[in-house]
């Protein structure tokens, strides 16, 4: 079939054509934000999931339902910043925000004294002024300008949300792949949302992030939880799953027969961006006007080079020997979480051992810990593609070295 009407669209965080299976969190959001305006309190969210489950999706929805209704919107794609970079990238996407509340030449009080709270926040880090260039403002002595990122950071969000409430708006901070904040960033972020819901203001804070994150949150403010719902999203149901795959086919008015249906469900197991890939591989490969289970079957090895060459390809190769073999007798083990002493059994090595190279794997994201001793992958079949890809190589039983009489090991 034409490939320029091929419906289907796997990259990375685009919205794909039948947003299925996630309108919960979607009414969640618009609650929070109606909530928010009406002055009253109301929990922010953390949406937790897998690599590939959508969640940039849903922020990025996030965001356009904000616009919407004319909210301000921040948003930060996080990395491993220290905490000064980590302020400089918040200061240029509030000043955006801030202008999008008002335009500079039309600011009343509240927008000015959120200006100069910018100000005096960012000559920490940039002392020339290079972010709030265009502000024609002095900074405010006293107010966000200690150093200290949590107490700056309140200082600048209570600033920023009276400026919002001043012009009958609010602001919404999208945060994604929050994992990689260090716990002190964390603990900013959540201190100063903390401070703006006790002024009942209309600033809130959404992110995503890797299964781990709730666990982050707490240790960052036990009172994380009373902040914020964390709702986990994974795979499709089979009915949310079939919708996503079947619905952009017979908008373009292609069917899919129920058996290339149920088969790519179940190679896919409902995992949003695999159905993407997998829709789009068929679509190419059929001669329609129908999406036959042969055509289903034949799209198979092409769905599985895309997604070894990219998807999974691009993880693995920011692993050390050490760290792909530990993956691959993860895999050995299977797709669910693993003990950490059965893994380092199929290495003939020792937890303790094994342990430098497991919490090197979990610092990378690719592995999280969903309960004490045991480790999973944070993408969906991982452990299938490591099969494909790496052979298992189990090295030498490693034996604990004796001393000899004279003290010296052997």
């Amino acid at each position: 079939m034409d490939p320029r009407r091929n419906p289907y669209t796997p990259n990375a965080g685009a919205r794909p054509p039948v947003l299925a299976g996630r309108e919960d969190q979607l009414s969640t959001f618009d609650l929070l934000l109606d909530r928010l305006l009406e002055g009253y309190a109301e929990q922010s969210m953390v949406i937790t999931g897998l690599r590939g489950v959508g969640k940039t999706v849903l922020l990025s929805e996030f965001r356009n339902r904000a616009r919407e209704r004319d909210w301000a919107v921040v948003e930060v794609e996080v990395s491993k910043h220290d905490d000064a970079a980590f302020r400089s990238l918040l200061a240029r996407e509030v000043r955006r925000a801030l202008l999008e509340i008002s335009p500079s030449a039309s600011w009343r009080d509240k927008a000015r004294r959120a200006a100069q709270a910018l100000k005096s926040f960012t000559l920490t880090v940039e002392p020339t002024g290079a972010i709030s260039a265009g502000m024609n403002v002095t900074p405010l002595e006293g107010v966000a300008d200690s150093g200290a990122l949590d107490a700056d950071l309140t200082d600048l969000l209570l600033a920023l949300g009276e400026a919002a409430i001043d012009h009958a708006t609010g602001v919404v901070f999208l945060l994604d792949e929050i994992q990689f904040l260090t716990v002190a960033q964390f603990e900013a972020l959540i201190a100063a949302l903390h401070r703006t819901v006790q002024r009942s203001l209309p600033i809130t804070m959404v992110g995503a992030g890797l299964p781990q994150v709730p666990e982050l949150a707490g240790e960052a403010k036990s009172y994380a939880e009373r902040l914020f719902k964390f709702p986990a999203i994974g795979e499709l149901g089979h009915d949310d799953a079939r919708q996503a795959l079947v619905e952009p086919a017979t908008r373009r008015s292609v069917g899919v027969d129920d058996e290339a249906a149920d088969f790519i469900v179940s190679y896919t197991q409902g995992y949003p961006y695999f159905l993407q890939e997998f829709g789009k591989a068929v679509w190419d490969i059929a001669p329609g006007p129908r999406i036959a289970l042969d055509d289903a079957r034949a799209a198979l090895d092409i769905v599985e080079e895309k997604l070894d060459g990219s998807f999974f390809r691009v993880r693995l190769d920011r692993t050390t020997a050490l760290e792909r073999a530990y993956l691959r007798a993860m895999a050995e083990l299977g797709p669910d979480p693993q003990l950490a002493g059965d893994v380092a059994g199929i290495l003939n090595r020792t937890s303790q051992q094994c342990g430098p190279t497991r919490a090197s794997l979990i610092e990378k994201g690719l592995l999280y810990t969903p309960s004490y001793g045991y480790a999973a992958f944070t993408v969906p079949q991982f452990d299938r593609f490591m099969k494909r890809a790496v052979p298992l190589v189990v090295p030498p039983l490693q034996q604990r070295r004796r001393p000899n009489r004279d003290g010296r090991s052997r």
